[in-house]
């Protein structure tokens, strides 16, 4: 096995296929720095309520973290600019962005329910209301446990909206029944439920209850100074009292404005001035009016501009990524080229040197192959020899010098008959010689062709040649024409011994490739599982020998056929 080529062919296509796999190992704890400390002065900025540098350094942070592929990171940084959006009134911006967010994240998590509380936020924003409670539920379906008040209170918040004061109720009732809500930590929470809860009960026409738990809100918030959730508590009393005592309304309307001016809540001044324009039908009204409107178109303006500038900040993100993205991919395919280049010319020098090696190695085999078929053919013949002599010769050898030894040879006749055994003997000889002898492979190999067959022709026998000048015999290798002649003879001597044919037919023909000699007899043939093996082995290994074939073709009183291909 190990002396084989194929055995070695093997082990050169395995060196082929392991080429050298060179890692290029990118440092990326400074880009993770970067990203992170710009993540960090993101929320700073937000916190500030400086939305324009917060999103600009988010979006840097998050262009960061693509490179390193960080989809938790991106994914949060996304929620972030998607809050930035709703703040300054981009709803459909904030859902693209909240949108993109949410693919981020393969699992439910707090994450998830933070993103689908925005999405709900912007559709109750741009008034699709069912979208909205679709988003909420998403919400408490990723995250069930206490933070799950807020989405809950979203939805009914939007039922009021969609004035279905019966179910808002019967859900906030039953957030206010829950146990957890008696601690003091969540008295914002419950301040936030107990006013939305009071705001359905007005709505849904029970005032008195109503106004007693949006008082009881109120109260609470104005205890924990939770400034902005007071917003809502004065809103929902100015409505309250709009038909019941204006005085109170525009109180409650005004400390609304107030509280809303000191926080830069732009949307709930809107709404506090719409409710004093609504009461106040005085002179004085003109100049509600006249402030709303100036807030309004101020804060539209700031929102297109806001708009506008998150846009660029988008594209030229984009254009800078695209371009980061071209010159990666560049500076990779080049990378890659010269390292290509390197193993090309690796592999050429490889493949060069094992195919000489492979080249060696198959020359070797082929010409250890064909000596052991010459040495075993040598062998085959020189066994058969002995064997035709001791059978055949040494008997009648034996039977001679009895004969000489038993009879007179002074008598005519014993001599007559003595002097004919011998030289039947000495034809014999001759015949095993001219069977082994020296092989004329030059001009006169048809003629030393002829010669040997016609030793087989007798008055009995037939032995018909066609063809034999048709080939030209001169271009044809002096081996492949000793293996022709001494598989004929061989053909011969086994029809002698065993065929008991009277017509022999040898037809020789050629084409471009090789010549082939077709024999047939019109002997007794026999069954193919008893075909005597040894003269046959013999052919076979001939013909091997010079990459040819032959194939015997015989049956019970059909003859024998032969069929020799021998290339030139």
């Amino acid at each position: 096995m190990l002396r084989s080529p194929f055995f070695y062919f093997i082990i050169l296509l395995f060196l082929f296929s392991c080429k050298e796999k060179k890692v290029i190992n990118i440092n990326t704890e400074p880009i993770r720095k970067e990203a992170l400390s710009l993540r960090n002065k993101g929320i700073e900025h937000f916190k500030k309520q400086n939305f324009n540098i917060a999103f600009y350094k988010f979006n840097e942070s998050k262009i960061l973290y693509e490179t390193l592929k960080d989809s938790a990171n991106i994914g949060w940084i996304l929620t972030q600019i998607a809050a930035i959006q709703q703040v300054n009134g981009d709803y459909y911006g904030s859902k693209e962005t909240a949108t993109e967010a949410l693919s981020y994240f393969r699992k439910k998590n707090i994450y998830t329910a933070d993103i689908n509380t925005r999405l709900g936020i912007a559709d109750k924003e741009l008034s699709l209301y069912d979208d909205a409670i679709f988003y909420y539920k998403e919400a408490v379906n990723d995250n069930k446990n206490l933070d799950n008040l807020y989405p809950l209170n979203n939805i009914a918040a939007v039922y009021i909206q969609q004035k279905k004061y019966g179910e808002a109720i019967d859900l906030l009732e039953s957030l206010l029944s829950k146990k957890l809500l008696e601690e003091k930590a969540l008295s914002t929470k419950k301040s936030l439920i107990l006013d939305n809860l009071g705001y359905a009960y007005f709505k849904n026409g029970r005032d008195e209850k109503g106004f007693s738990l949006m008082n009881q809100a109120l109260q609470t918030r104005n205890e924990f100074k939770d400034t902005y959730g007071s917003i809502e508590s004065y809103l929902h009393l100015a409505d309250y009292y709009a038909k019941k005592d204006i005085q109170k309304s525009n109180k409650n309307a005004f400390a609304a404005y107030h509280a809303a001016t000191k926080l830069n809540s732009v949307d709930e001044r809107l709404e506090a001035l719409q409710i004093l324009i609504s009461n106040d039908h005085s002179a004085q009204n003109s100049q509600y009016v006249q402030r709303y409107f100036s807030l309004n178109d101020s804060i539209i303006k700031v929102r297109n501009n806001f708009k506008n500038k998150f846009a660029k900040i988008k594209y030229d993100s984009k254009k800078e990524k695209d371009e980061n993205a071209k010159l990666r991919l560049e500076k990779a395919e080049n990378l890659l080229s010269l390292q290509k280049a390197k193993y090309l010319r690796i592999v050429f020098v490889i493949a060069f040197i094992f195919l000489v090696i492979l080249i060696a190695i198959l020359i070797r085999y082929y010409r250890n192959k064909n000596r052991a078929i010459e040495f075993r053919t040598s062998y085959n013949t020189e066994t058969r020899i002995a064997k035709k002599i001791h059978d055949e010769l040494a008997n009648d050898v034996y039977h001679v010098i009895a004969f000489a030894e038993s009879q007179s040879l002074s008598k005519e006749s014993s001599k007559e008959n003595l002097l004919q055994k011998l030289d039947d003997i000495y034809s014999r000889v001759r015949g095993i010689s001219r069977e082994n002898n020296r092989i004329d492979t030059g001009i006169d190999f048809t003629n030393s062709i002829k010669e040997m067959l016609s030793a087989f022709n007798t008055s009995e026998r037939n032995i018909i040649v066609t063809n034999l000048e048709d080939i030209d015999w001169e271009i044809i290798d002096a081996i492949k024409k000793i293996t022709i002649s001494r598989i004929l003879q061989e053909l011969m001597v086994n029809m002698k011994k065993h065929s008991e044919a009277n017509l022999v037919v040898i037809k020789f023909e050629n084409d471009q490739k090789s010549i082939l000699i077709n024999y047939t007899d019109n002997g007794k043939g026999c069954e193919k599982t008893k075909m005597v093996k040894n003269g046959l082995q013999n052919m076979e290994s001939r013909i091997e020998a010079v990459k040819g074939t032959i194939d015997f073709d015989t049956a019970p009183d059909k003859g024998f056929k032969v069929k020799i291909s021998v290339p030139k």
